[in-house]
Protein backbone atom coordinates (compact mmCIF):
# COMPACT_ATOMS: atom_id res chain seq x y z
CA UNK A 1 0.00 0.00 0.00
CA UNK A 2 1.25 3.82 -0.79
CA UNK A 3 1.76 6.03 2.06
CA UNK A 4 -1.13 8.16 0.80
CA UNK A 5 -4.00 5.28 1.45
CA UNK A 6 -2.74 4.64 4.95
CA UNK A 7 -2.76 8.61 5.63
CA UNK A 8 -6.53 8.87 4.36
CA UNK A 9 -7.60 5.09 6.61
CA UNK A 10 -5.74 7.63 9.49
CA UNK A 11 -7.39 10.87 9.08
CA UNK A 12 -11.26 9.14 8.30
CA UNK A 13 -10.54 6.52 11.51
CA UNK A 14 -9.39 9.97 13.61
CA UNK A 15 -12.34 11.92 11.63
CA UNK A 16 -14.47 9.19 12.99
CA UNK A 17 -13.42 8.20 16.39
CA UNK A 18 -14.03 12.00 17.12
CA UNK A 19 -17.52 11.82 15.82
CA UNK A 20 -18.47 9.37 18.01
CA UNK A 21 -16.35 10.58 21.43
CA UNK A 22 -18.57 14.17 20.41
CA UNK A 23 -22.13 11.95 20.03
CA UNK A 24 -20.95 9.75 23.37
CA UNK A 25 -20.17 13.59 25.43
CA UNK A 26 -23.24 15.30 23.60
CA UNK A 27 -25.24 11.76 25.20
CA UNK A 28 -24.06 12.10 28.76
CA UNK A 29 -24.46 15.48 28.83
CA UNK A 30 -28.17 15.29 28.05
CA UNK A 31 -28.67 12.50 30.11
CA UNK A 32 -29.54 9.55 28.22
CA UNK A 33 -27.28 7.43 30.75
CA UNK A 34 -29.36 8.55 33.32
CA UNK A 35 -31.73 5.91 35.19
CA UNK A 36 -32.55 7.32 38.51
CA UNK A 37 -35.93 5.10 38.65
CA UNK A 38 -33.36 1.56 38.69
CA UNK A 39 -32.75 1.78 41.92
CA UNK A 40 -36.07 3.26 43.43
CA UNK A 41 -37.82 0.66 41.31
CA UNK A 42 -35.58 -2.31 42.95
CA UNK A 43 -36.43 -1.28 46.61
CA UNK A 44 -39.96 -1.02 46.04
CA UNK A 45 -41.06 -4.12 43.68
CA UNK A 46 -38.63 -7.20 44.95
CA UNK A 47 -40.74 -9.75 43.68
CA UNK A 48 -41.31 -10.56 39.94
CA UNK A 49 -45.25 -10.63 40.15
CA UNK A 50 -45.05 -6.84 41.69
CA UNK A 51 -42.80 -5.88 39.00
CA UNK A 52 -45.21 -7.35 36.34
CA UNK A 53 -47.95 -5.77 38.19
CA UNK A 54 -46.22 -2.47 37.83
CA UNK A 55 -45.54 -2.72 34.43
CA UNK A 56 -49.38 -3.71 33.67
CA UNK A 57 -50.77 -0.35 35.74
CA UNK A 58 -47.96 2.04 33.68
CA UNK A 59 -49.33 0.35 30.25
CA UNK A 60 -52.88 0.61 31.77
CA UNK A 61 -52.16 4.39 32.44
CA UNK A 62 -50.53 5.02 28.61
CA UNK A 63 -53.88 3.54 27.21
CA UNK A 64 -55.64 5.72 29.57
CA UNK A 65 -53.70 8.22 28.61
CA UNK A 66 -54.04 7.81 25.02
CA UNK A 67 -58.19 7.57 25.04
CA UNK A 68 -58.22 10.94 26.81
CA UNK A 69 -56.30 12.12 23.93
CA UNK A 70 -58.46 10.97 21.45
CA UNK A 71 -61.72 11.73 23.17
CA UNK A 72 -63.87 14.24 21.04
CA UNK A 73 -67.41 14.90 23.11
CA UNK A 74 -69.99 14.53 20.23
Amino acid sequence: MSSWVIAMMLGVSVFLGSIAVVALMWAIKKGQFDDKEKFLNSALFDDVDELNDAARLEKKREELKKKKENYRPE
